[in-house]
């Protein structure tokens, strides 16, 4: 089984979209830190549709917390500032894969921790700072279930 964990995310609909990933796939979502917004906002709900029954949602206080939860490497950060492309990094059964929130990303101090984990989902213009992060989790997401010859 894989997770997903989205550290302090600020956009309802990222987020509900996110949770529709996690339903499809049976993955387990993580929300890490204080959101920016509530959980039962409208725009979440409405981009989760009716799948809010079938993803299982579970929180943390801390990047600290998540840290203790998944160690030696089973956290597996995302950030445009990632040594590795997401492609050639091996998943493994169990692992947690870890995003920042829209506008700023994870901090510096964390993925300097993680660095030999941390990936990046290759942008070929360099004017473009980043994609929407929904599609950067199910670009992540569905690479490793592929790897792991999507598991039901």
């Amino acid at each position: 089984m894989l997770h997903v964990a989205l550290w302090e995310p600020e956009i309802p609909p990222n987020t509900g979209n996110v949770a529709r990933l996690c339903a499809a796939s049976r993955t387990i979502l993580w929300i890490v830190g204080q959101p920016n917004f509530r959980m039962d906002d409208k725009a979440v709900k409405r981009a989760g549709l009716d799948y809010w029954p079938y993803v299982t949602i579970k929180t943390l206080q801390s990047l600290d917390c998540l840290e203790q939860m998944f160690p030696n490497g089973k956290l597996k950060p995302f950030s445009v500032r990632g040594s590795k492309v997401y492609s050639q990094v091996q998943f493994q059964d169990g692992d947690c894969l870890l995003y920042g929130p829209e506008s700023r990303g994870l901090p510096p101090e964390f993925l300097a921790r993680h660095a030999e984990y941390t990936m990046r989902i290759p942008m070929v213009c360099p004017e473009v700072r980043s994609i929407n992060l929904s599609t950067s989790v199910g670009i992540g997401l569905y690479e490793a279930l592929r790897q792991l010859n999507f598991p039901e």
